[in-house]
């Protein structure tokens, strides 16, 4: 007879737990480094922004930071930091299968644009 007791591995529970909370804090640390650039901008509410990250609701706030620089003649790294967001969340490879232009696909036009300009 067996004993169900411990037949968890334990250690890979805590190693995921521990990837994927190295990824949110990688993903938030860009997440606010394109934020940063947005600050202080005149007719910016980031109020919706702060909210989705104060919640850890990361792909909101990549959305809406997006839809903020959408129009704005932003730097080049502004955009890099949200790629890397992207790249982060796997937002790309969901971007595959979706019939409609989504968030991440604006994020690589604009780096794009922005990298043919220098």
């Amino acid at each position: 007879m067996t004993s169900l007791t411990g037949t968890g591995n334990t250690d890979a529970m805590t190693n995921d737990r521990e990837a994927v909370q190295a990824s949110w804090n990688t993903t938030r640390d860009h997440l606010d480094a394109a934020r940063a650039q947005l600050t202080g901008l005149p007719d910016i509410d980031l109020s919706a922004t702060l909210e989705f990250l104060e919640h850890n609701e990361l792909g909101l706030a990549f959305d809406c930071l997006v839809d903020l620089g959408e129009d704005l003649d932003l730097p080049l790294s502004f955009w890099q930091h949200l790629d890397r967001a992207a790249r982060e969340m796997r937002l790309y490879s969901d971007a595959l299968h979706k019939p409609h232009l989504t968030a991440a696909d604006f994020c690589r036009r604009h780096l794009a644009a922005a990298s043919e300009q220098g």
